[in-house]
């Protein structure tokens, strides 16, 4: 398996992690009748740390398809290059203290982070054209 598949399964266990913080805080503060129901009752706006983890997890989502595409692109069309790798090592770091930083309210951190993360997928894209 190739370097740059190797860290899109990492990304997509990476994944994983958003979805289970953002579950774990949004339980902690609406409840477990919350979680296993059917979410239907307007709810009270979410905490500090729970709003951004919720939104942490949707800029992932929005991001992630993209990855996954030209990751499958270049594996596809035989394209294995140092910027390759470079562009899938940068986007999965990215991602990894993307997080954090945004959990933590770090926004010019965090904002460093996201555009690394797409400067990634395009060392990729400029790889496969």
């Amino acid at each position: 398996m190739t370097t740059e598949l190797t860290l899109l399964t990492w990304t997509l266990l990476l994944a994983f992690v958003y979805i289970f913080a953002s579950v774990i805080v949004r339980t902690r503060q609406y409840g477990p009748k919350w979680n296993a129901g059917p979410r239907d009752e307007t709810m009270p706006p979410p905490s500090l740390i729970t709003g951004r983890l919720v939104r942490a997890q949707a800029n992932l989502f929005e991001t992630l398809p993209l990855f996954i595409a030209v990751v499958l692109v270049a594996h596809v069309a035989g394209v294995h290059t140092r910027l390759t790798v470079l562009g899938a090592e940068l986007y999965f770091w990215a991602r990894v203290v993307y997080l954090p930083l945004y959990a933590f309210g770090v926004p010019g951190l965090r904002t460093i982070a996201f555009l690394a993360g797409a400067v990634g997928i395009l060392m990729i894209v400029s790889a496969v054209l």
